[in-house]
């Protein structure tokens, strides 16, 4: 044979271990995407991470959740933060979890127990705490004319005292109208939402022309018979639902007004 032959034999022999290059390249194409897929999952814990870190240092600096031991990464090493300042309150947040706060609640329960007591005696005031805060329920009987949205002159001690002691507070008050469910229609109220949206209004503009509330500590709703304490079926009934509630909020926006009358 040839030495011409024999070489283009040899080029016509096809190698059984091509595909080892092909393979190779896709192994390295796939630790590459996984590297890449590791990396990411990496950057996006630890971004959650000084998320947690945050929320968790501003509680505490709150007071509403005790100190814990320092959060660690899935090392088991100590994740490295940057502590915010140290803040009394912050504003408009919720801190009905803090039990200073609802220590404090109770108490202003108390004490406007004692001041009101000849209206809680009589059935026109009533207190208690709620889901959502210390609730001051102040009956139509002892306050309104039927159909009225203004409070009656008879009511001015009483509102007075609950003024005054509420001033004196830092917490948010949402002013809440309620009515039973006999249908009204007069001339100036067409409905109980209308009568029970009016009351609340009037009484939240008596606590900022009168007494000196800050605007943004209050707000007001009507809610007409649709959150009744008591059944519409009897007269007594009724009269416990044909009410004005202040709720006292466990939140804070701004610092407490002093009373001006």
């Amino acid at each position: 044979m040839s030495l011409r032959e024999r070489k283009r034999r040899s080029s016509d022999r096809v190698p059984h271990d091509r595909w080892l290059v092909s393979y190779a390249d896709f192994i390295t194409l796939l630790f590459a995407f996984f590297v890449v897929l590791y990396a990411s999952s990496r950057s996006d814990q630890q971004k959650q991470m000084q998320v947690a870190h945050s929320i968790q240092s501003a509680f505490q600096a709150l007071g509403l959740f005790p100190a814990a031991s320092p959060p660690r990464d899935r090392s088991g090493a100590v994740a490295t933060q940057t502590s915010p300042p140290p803040i009394n309150v912050l504003l408009g947040d919720d801190l009905s979890a803090s039990p200073a706060v609802q220590q404090d609640l109770h108490r202003l329960q108390s004490q406007l127990s004692g001041i009101l007591a000849p209206q809680i005696a009589q059935h026109v005031v009533a207190l208690r705490l709620g889901r959502e805060g210390l609730v001051i329920s102040l009956r139509e009987a002892g306050f309104y004319h039927s159909g009225s949205a203004a409070p009656d002159i008879e009511s001015n001690r009483a509102l007075d005292h609950v003024a005054e002691t509420l001033a004196a507070t830092p917490y948010d008050l949402r002013i809440e109208g309620h009515t039973d469910n006999v249908p009204i229609h007069t001339s100036q109220f067409a409905s109980n939402w209308e009568l029970s949206t009016a009351r609340a209004s009037e009484l939240a503009k008596i606590l900022i022309v009168h007494y000196g509330f800050a605007p943004e500590r209050l707000s007001a709703a009507g809610y007409a018979e649709y959150h009744p304490v008591a059944g519409n079926d009897t007269p007594d009934g009724r009269s416990q639902n044909r009410r004005v509630d202040i709720i006292v909020l466990p939140r804070i926006s701004v610092a407490p007004a002093q009373p001006s009358r």
